[in-house]
């Protein structure tokens, strides 16, 4: 039996090639299904069950292209509805593959459709589950992405969640491997650890939601406190994994298009696309299209892709370091985003030669930026909730960068003012959607709080409101 968790980290996703005697199963795989195919022709062994936990809603799955390509079935667990050929398995119903048997495991509450399926070795001893999105490894699935779709509120399907729990995960061996389709920095749970393995039995000390003594009352008022609204793009994402999507092979076709500086011009224009640049923070700041986003691909690229563009049909035209156009476009598509239709040959040097206007963003060091805070100059904290409640700049504004549109009005209209986040990358998409919107009398603090904090610029710990008795 050979187990290997494949983990993106960008996606904070985890998908999982099991072979034995030959034969392969693959649980929720991601877009590009091509490494699961060569891997298994690099075993000698053939994909026989293509298993999905359920209809993800932060990330495509490869599921329809890999079993195309690989002849194998789609499986799904009970109340599961696809457009496309699978087998909707029952409850307690058993796959057999080489030596090993997979138990489906009906777990509703995260979707209606989700299900865990339980891994039994040669000897018919339970040794992992791999759970999608019903467990985590220090939460659960949040409750409030399949309500419209279940005609049901977020507290009805925490309710169903914590029976699926106690019905169905606890009562399993505390030796039992968890294997979850996500871990930390996905927005599908709430705090999940940073590990990506773990044994039930820790998980039943460690996990809040799997308390002994927590009522049903309790849980569901404990797994629905603080959920933020989840990005746009997700119900987009299910809908391509409930009735199919292009292949990405035609994707990577359609968006590796080479434009030439004239001709990415006239397709900007011509299209309403938004023209994305992928390159590092710092050299989007020194010198970028005019009303072009920045969004790095090496901070978590693609879910900050879906938060902030939202449409997943939107246009999009590429800016990236040359070499990096196809692995764009593949990240791209892993969230839904198809509609790539070219790049800037010979990125932004190209432009320049050819005579194009060019934009920029000032950015400071945080030794510099002591003098504005001196003085007061309006600063705008672009973190999460969290981060700021956790430690933040005196007088700062919080502006989270999820929903920037939703603060437009806040910020100066002729005053300068600052902007900063933890480590440069997510104020660097600020100032770019800032300024893609007008706004110009902005300057980016290089490095964030970190360094502002390293600087001994004096900061504040968040300190809760108290009521006065009289």
């Amino acid at each position: 039996m050979n187990i290997e968790q494949i983990y993106t980290g960008c996606l904070a996703q985890g998908a999982y090639y099991i072979e034995s005697e030959g034969e392969v199963a693959i649980i929720d795989p991601l877009r590009e299904v091509q490494p699961y195919l060569d891997r298994a022709k690099r075993d000698h062994a053939k994909i026989k069950y293509i298993f999905e936990t359920h209809f993800h809603a932060d990330f495509v799955s490869g599921h329809v292209t890999l079993s195309k390509e690989s002849g194998a079935p789609i499986i799904y667990g009970p109340n599961a509805n696809p457009s496309f050929d699978a087998i909707i398995a029952k409850d307690g119903q058993e796959f057999q593959m080489g030596k090993l048997t997979f138990v489906v495991l009906h777990t509703p509450g995260h979707t209606m459709e989700s299900t865990t399926y339980l891994l039994r070795d040669e000897n018919g001893k339970d040794h992992a589950i791999f759970s999608g999105d019903t467990l985590f490894l220090g939460d659960v699935g949040r409750p409030d992405l399949a309500q419209k779709a279940a005609d049901m509120t977020q507290e009805q399907l925490a309710g169903i969640l914590f029976d699926s729990l106690r019905n169905k995960i606890m009562p399993l061996a505390d030796d039992v491997i968890v294997y979850p389709a996500h871990g930390a920095g996905s927005a599908c749970g709430k705090n999940m650890m940073k590990e990506t393995v773990d044994v039930l039995g820790n998980q039943k000390k460690m996990n809040y939601a799997l308390r002994a003594d927590m009522t049903r009352e309790e849980f569901i008022k404990e797994v629905t406190d603080g959920l933020l609204p989840p990005p746009q793009y997700f119900p987009l994402n299910v809908k391509m994994n409930k009735e199919g999507y292009d292949d990405i092979g035609l994707v990577l076709e359609r968006g590796t298009v080479a434009l030439s500086p004239d001709a990415f011009e006239a397709a900007a224009n011509e299209t309403g696309a938004v023209v994305l640049d992928v390159r590092h923070q710092n050299d989007f700041a020194q010198a970028h299209v005019p009303r072009s986003i920045f969004i790095g691909l090496n901070g978590s690229f693609a879910p900050w892709v879906g938060a902030l563009i939202a449409d997943v049909k939107q246009p999009i035209l590429l800016i990236a370091p040359e070499g990096k156009e196809e692995e764009t476009v593949t990240r791209l598509s892993r969230v839904g985003f198809d509609g790539t239709i070219g790049y800037l040959d010979g990125g932004l040097e190209a432009w320049k030669m050819a005579g194009k206007e060019t934009d920029s963003v000032t950015s400071i060091d945080a030794d510099t930026f002591k003098a504005a805070v001196e003085v007061k100059a309006p600063v705008f904290d672009v973190r999460k909730q969290t981060e700021y409640d956790a430690e933040h700049l005196q007088d700062a504004h919080l502006t989270p960068l999820d929903f920037l549109n939703d603060h437009l009005a806040e910020f100066p209209s002729n005053d300068t003012f600052y902007v900063h986040c933890a480590g440069g990358y997510r104020s660097m998409i600020a100032a770019s959607i800032l300024k893609s919107r007008g706004i110009h009398n902005l300057i980016d603090v290089a490095g964030g709080f970190a360094a502002i904090k390293k600087s001994g610029i004096p900061t504040t710990d968040f300190v809760c409101p108290t009521t006065q008795k009289s």
